[in-house]
């Protein structure tokens, strides 16, 4: 089995957005989009990948969250237009999570934007374990072959400068229950988040930028021989141990234009045998062409 994983698109629409929309915590993304992200994130780089998907073969598809910049209709209409049309992403085919940048507002995330529009994607092979949140039913269960991939929501709105994540009780329990369950623990388990679940640097980054609950997060997982732990959030390709029992792996940014190679628009793919045994891992590193990709290790790195 040979699973993608994808993060941080990052794909921004504001056809018909009034200026009145950016009178909260907007503003401040706004002016970041206009004077830092501009020319760096362009859609032209995630539409690329769809043809590498197929050239590669791939089996599953995973999307590590932040698909918007600022929760906006046009942004999620856009997005989801994207993926099921030019990436031609099924939802058998994939297991989307939200980011933080996809719970912007409070607004977005009490009117559930983003399960509205990603409902089809969020169906749970065993959805009696879900619990509903405002981000839509987590944790989604997709159990493909030998593999069980388990997303989670972490995404929660917080104040401007603040991109921290939460999974919140009731859904750590939720996870309890689901690598419990005979299905998940028969097969071998792929966690996927927005926030990384290794510790930031330090404790001002943890509640600035981290996963506050990530010991809650870890202590559902105790039981767990071993798995991979898939995330985004840092636009950096990275691969190290966690806990010496999980694979942590960060996806970069899809749509990220950069000239450090560990950051430009890349997506990592997995590999399993028939026994759900993890084989192999590397990262597509797309050229300057545009067109063509290049084949990476997945390079070891921290938060820095």
């Amino acid at each position: 089995m040979k699973i993608a994983h994808l993060s941080d698109l990052h794909l921004l629409d504001l056809t018909g957005v009034s200026p009145l929309r950016f009178l909260n915590k907007r503003i401040s993304g706004y002016f970041n989009l206009r004077i830092r992200r501009k020319h760096i994130h362009r859609v032209d780089y995630v539409r690329a990948m769809g043809k590498q998907l197929d050239r590669l073969d791939i089996d599953h598809v995973i999307i590590t969250g932040d698909i918007t910049n600022m929760a906006l209709e046009s942004e999620f209409a856009f997005a989801r237009d994207v993926i099921a049309n030019e990436l031609e992403l099924t939802p058998e085919r994939l297991t989307i999570v939200p980011g933080n940048h996809d719970a912007y507002t409070r607004g977005a995330y009490k009117k559930g934007r983003f399960a509205a529009y990603f409902s089809e994607y969020l169906r749970s092979d065993l959805p009696e374990l879900s619990i509903k949140l405002p981000m839509g039913p987590f944790p989604v269960v997709k159990l493909r072959g030998a593999v069980a991939i388990v997303g989670l929501s972490t995404a929660v709105p917080q104040m401007p400068f603040i991109a921290a994540g939460e999974l919140g009780h009731l859904q750590v329990t939720a996870l309890e229950k689901v690598v419990m369950h005979p299905e998940v623990k028969r097969r071998t388990l792929v966690l996927a988040l927005h926030h990384p679940v290794e510790a930031p640097p330090s404790s001002l980054k943890a509640w600035l930028e981290g996963l506050r609950d990530r010991d809650a997060l870890l202590s559902a997982l105790a039981m767990q021989p071993h798995a991979l732990v898939l995330h985004g959030h840092l636009h950096r390709r990275i691969s190290r141990p966690l806990d010496r029992r999980f694979a942590h792996l960060g996806a970069t940014s899809a749509s990220l234009h950069h000239a450090d190679g560990a950051r430009h628009s890349a997506f990592n793919v997995y590999t399993f045998d028939d026994e759900g045994k993890f084989v192999d891992q590397w990262s597509e590193v797309l050229e300057e062409d545009q067109k063509t990709y290049r084949r990476e290790a997945v390079p070891e790195s921290t938060w820095a």
